[in-house]
């Protein structure tokens, strides 16, 4: 099969013709295959039932972390994108499926779900058999150390890590971030009205208090790391995979990359999760559409 992407015209489907007014873009992705443009002809019809559907952006945090599971679990899928900032995730046939219009809704077969982990939880279960099989332990002892860590990142990594790339992303590149607070404004903020300067000075205070936070957690996994290869144990497990998405984005800036580069053991962890295949493929997923993309 073509492992390349293509952008030719679909031939009409009862899925195509579903979410044509919906989705600027729709993949498919096979077993074994990099993603598809859904405008390719389709191969002869499976018998089997359909792909797993994922509607959302691969770029949000929520989707890429259940679409590494999907590639890591080798499942058949279809992305269909949902562009939030074009309003389409405010569509009447998008809100038949998610009515609060969240950024992530996963179908399959009878079965709707819409929070990451536990359709992490959903696909390691039912897809045991194929793919990677470590994902969530061989048995009780290795899954309930699995499910602490799987814990530990949505209450204590999950919102501190969001909070600093979004701090980020409104401070001046060449603020002095040493932990003095907001007395560590530069002098250029001199300039700003008082509104900018005021939402400078929220987002300093808001970049201290997750980096607070997170040092005193990285502390921890620097030292489990110390004794593990990976969070759960010896080998990579949805532990791992549900950091990916965030750990992504603060090792993306050097400001907030510093914080896992500072600890060894941390960074040698990332260095190797962030190798996964699974991941990279996601990343190429979370790429801009090339210019001539029929869109």
């Amino acid at each position: 099969m073509d492992r390349g992407q293509h952008r030719s015209k679909p031939e009409a489907t009862p899925l195509n013709q579903r979410f044509a007014s919906l989705c600027p873009l729709s993949l498919s992705v096979r077993k074994g295959s990099k993603a598809l443009a859904a405008a390719d002809p389709p191969a002869a019809p499976r018998e089997s039932k359909m792909p797993v559907k994922v509607f959302g952006s691969p770029t949000s945090a929520e989707v890429a972390r259940v679409l590494a599971c999907l590639f890591e679990k080798d499942v058949e899928f279809q992305l269909i994108r949902v562009d939030s900032f074009r309003g389409t995730k405010r569509l009447p046939q998008y809100l038949k499926l998610q009515p609060h219009g969240e950024a992530l809704t996963f179908e399959d077969g009878n079965v709707t779900l819409v929070e990451s982990r536990k359709i992490l939880r959903h696909i390691a279960d039912k897809y045991k058999n194929q793919g990677y099989r470590d994902l969530f332990g061989p048995g009780a002892l290795e899954r309930a150390s699995i499910e602490q860590w799987l814990q530990t990142e949505a209450q204590s990594f999950d919102v501190p890590s969001a909070d600093m790339v979004y701090s980020l992303a409104y401070l001046p590149p060449d603020m002095q971030l040493d932990g003095r607070g907001v007395g560590g404004l530069p002098a250029a903020t001199g300039t700003m009205n008082p509104a900018h300067r005021q939402k400078v000075e929220e987002m300093l205070q808001l970049f201290e208090k997750s980096r607070r936070q997170l040092g005193k957690l990285l502390d921890i996994y620097e030292q489990r790391l110390g004794e593990e290869a990976f969070l759960a144990g010896g080998k990579f497990t949805l532990a791992d995979l549900s950091h990916l998405p965030n750990a992504d984005r603060l090792a993306g800036d050097p400001r907030s990359a510093r914080l896992m580069e500072s600890r060894r053991n941390v960074s040698k962890w990332w260095d190797t999760v962030s190798r996964r295949d699974s991941w990279v493929r996601v990343k190429e997923l979370q790429r801009p559409p090339s210019a001539e993309a029929p869109f």
